[in-house]
């Protein structure tokens, strides 16, 4: 198994395979070759570019650094979104590490077969999420990884626009504003939290999405990260800006993926952690 998977990745990166893009396949099994590398605290089995460059939590780092030097395992969650247009890997993953759960997303660029740039946020505790709940973070939700029927399918552009209204409807406060369109199932997990739609009770009105009560945050920031037009997710990379903790001073920033399709949002995962004030991203989305 270890032989055909060399293989298959080995087939990946020939130059050929590249004439277009990397599919699919390819994009999933880099992103499987550069889980199993971090585990093993080797990132010289990675294909990587000469300029390649890493960050984690918005810090550059050398890769092998970081959470690279700590990882013990795996857990059983893994949600890809893959952009066969643009190159772009990425996932929302449960790791562990000294014992303990940790939420991990990963953006991974490749060119040519080469990994070019390498984004992860990790995201340990409450105390670094504002919300944190990874017992619930158990295995990718079914609805998440529904493939839309071709009727069904919104266009990529029609993608973006939908998934922008999410961050639009937080600036002025109010989803109904910004025309935000959720289907009645539509519901948004936040670091393993159920944040809203059916059976939220985190706060009062929260089991409705669209209606529910929001902060207005006239500074939030929102870059399109990656699209799956497949299964039909955009992965937004998001900082909600000034007034957006709970608690104390900072910001939260956020990797959210929202699953389009019917011309409505049907549901919305995130992976989000406390940062100072005015933190860039230090990447071009």
């Amino acid at each position: 198994m270890r032989n055909l998977f060399s293989l298959l990745l080995f087939v990946c990166w020939l130059p050929g395979a590249y004439a277009q893009s990397c599919d699919r396949d390819c994009l999933q099994l880099h992103l499987t070759h550069y889980l199993d590398a971090q585990l093993k605290h080797d990132p010289n089995l990675l294909p990587l570019a000469d300029s390649v460059r890493f960050t984690e939590d918005h810090e550059q780092k050398m890769l092998g650094e970081g959470l690279w030097a700590t990882i013990e395992g795996y857990g059983t969650f893994r949600q890809d979104v893959l952009d066969v247009r643009t190159g772009i890997a990425g996932t929302h993953v449960l790791t562990m590490e000294n014992g303990s759960p940790v939420l991990v997303a990963i953006r991974l660029k490749i060119v040519d077969g080469l990994i070019t740039e390498v984004d992860t946020m990790v995201v340990r505790s409450r105390e670094e999420g504002m919300i944190f709940n990874p017992v619930e973070v158990i295995a990718a939700s079914p609805a998440m990884n529904i493939i839309p029927t071709e009727n069904q399918r919104n266009t990529r552009a029609e993608m973006i626009e939908l998934a922008l209204r999410y961050p639009e409807g937080l600036r002025v406060g109010s989803f109904v504003t910004a025309d935000a369109r959720f289907s009645p199932d539509a519901y948004r997990f936040e670091n393993g939290q159920l944040m809203a739609g059916p059976g939220c009770a985190f706060l009062p009105g929260c089991d409705n999405i669209r209606e529910q009560r929001l902060p207005t945050l006239a500074g939030i920031i929102a870059h399109v990260a990656a699209v799956d037009e497949h299964l039909g997710i955009v992965w937004l990379r998001m900082n909600f800006g000034p007034g957006s903790l709970m608690r104390g001073e900072g910001e939260l920033s956020v990797w959210e993926m929202f699953k389009i399709y019917d011309d409505r949002i049907q549901a919305v995962e995130a992976f989000m952690e406390e940062v100072p004030a005015n933190t860039p991203f230090g990447w071009d989305y």
